[in-house]
């Protein structure tokens, strides 16, 4: 049995940072319903202090989630943050608190105007501070992808003594490769002592489209906690888009050693309703939920799914919640998947017949960027007319 892989969305709290996607509680309710729906293992639903829509976020999906799924606060590594958490957090059954703060050689010096010292013990002090309200605490290392690793170490170490229970190594900007980032992983496993016993998570962002990537290479070197959001939605170029590593698992899960309990066919759905909520478009060619993730309109791939699916699908859409792959017929379309629309259609015709209604239907689709099927009901029509014109007598 491969490792259960915990899923983590924080679509309500980073995804909301995302420039113009911001959300309202009774926005972001419809969304956690959603996501309980779905299965995922933990909500991040705000940060409390922020705001008093966040703050009243927190409580109201707390109360809504009832013993389906953690619900998570986020702090800094500030007292008061933590105290505002706290409450927030009074209505979930099953509450964590996530403080932490930046650990990278910028954060300190630009930052947060910090000593490395003055680091290990505010790590140690938010978490102590913090298990006084709830004992589900998560420590977060910002920008741990641009960290010291030695001192990353130190730090993680403070965190597990003070009793946290989630270690949160997130590549804030997106910067590492992967091969690094899982080394960055593996290094924990091997010199923090009692690291065995926490969960280890990775937060990464896409700022050079390797989000996916880096969470997977994560994953293998011992994580089991991946952050995520619906369609990748996040700061600047977004985070590690949730149904991309749940499918990656799914694909792949003894080679990543993970499995996750997220049902997979309310992906689509899921991102549909993001979608709408926010008002962020999703990209058409985005993998899984994009609008041509299971179209095809080259004429080979065509012809090869209409004979067997997995010739070029290695997922079967309605395992998504997509229902079934798209024919898109253009001008790079070929006979088979001509044939095959107009047979859904009802018309079947001899090869010479069908011929020349294949070479009208191009002469079409050189004019159209699609040939839908009042198109096709039209070409069809005009080659009927032909056929009846050549047989009309003259009195």
């Amino acid at each position: 049995m491969t490792r259960k892989i915990d899923i983590f969305d924080t679509t309500l709290r980073d995804g909301e940072q995302s420039p113009g996607a911001s959300m309202n509680t009774e926005e972001k309710l419809v969304i956690a319903q959603e996501l309980i729906r779905m299965g995922v293992d933990v909500i991040e639903a705000g940060f409390p202090i922020s705001s008093p829509g966040d703050f009243r976020s927190v409580q109201e999906i707390g109360r809504l989630a009832g013993d389906s799924c953690v619900v998570c606060g986020l702090t800094r590594a500030v007292d008061k943050d933590i105290n505002c958490a706290a409450e927030a957090l009074k209505t979930a059954k099953r509450p964590r608190i996530h403080t932490g703060l930046g650990v990278s050689p910028s954060h300190l010096r630009e930052k947060l105007r910090i000593t490395e010292d003055e680091c290990v013990e505010r790590a140690a002090h938010c978490v102590r501070y913090a298990k006084k309200y709830v004992n589900d605490v998560e420590f977060y290392a910002e920008d741990a992808g641009r960290s010291d690793q030695s001192f990353l170490i130190r730090v993680i170490q403070a965190a597990i003594d003070a009793g946290a229970t989630v270690v949160n190594i997130p590549d804030t900007t997106g910067y590492s490769l992967p091969e690094d980032f899982g080394a960055r992983i593996r290094s924990l496993q091997e010199n923090v002592r009692g690291i065995e016993n926490v969960t280890i998570a990775v937060h990464t962002h896409n700022d050079l489209g390797m989000a996916t990537a880096l969470a997977l290479e994560g994953v293998k070197n011992g994580a089991t906690q991946i952050e995520c959001t619906i369609n990748g939605l996040g700061e600047r170029a977004g985070n590690t888009a949730l149904e991309e590593v749940v499918m990656a698992l799914k694909m792949h899960g003894d080679e990543l050693d993970g499995h996750t309990d997220i049902v997979t066919g309310e992906l689509t759905r899921a991102s549909h309703l993001v979608s709408r909520i926010t008002g962020m478009n999703v990209q058409a060619n985005k993998a899984i939920v994009g609008s041509n993730a299971f179209a095809h309109s080259s004429g080979i791939h065509q012809d090869g799914v209409l004979k067997a699916r997995d010739t070029y699908e290695i997922i079967d859409p309605a395992d998504v919640g997509a229902g079934s792959s798209q024919i898109i017929l253009s001008a790079r379309s070929g006979h088979a998947a001509l044939r095959h629309r107009l047979g859904e259609l009802g018309y079947t015709f001899a090869d010479k017949e069908f011929d020349d209604i294949y070479e009208r239907f191009l002469e079409v689709a050189d004019q159209k960027k699609e040939v839908y099927d009042e198109d096709l009901e039209s070409i069809v029509q005009e080659r009927q007319r032909d056929i009846k014109a050549i047989y009309t007598l003259n009195a």
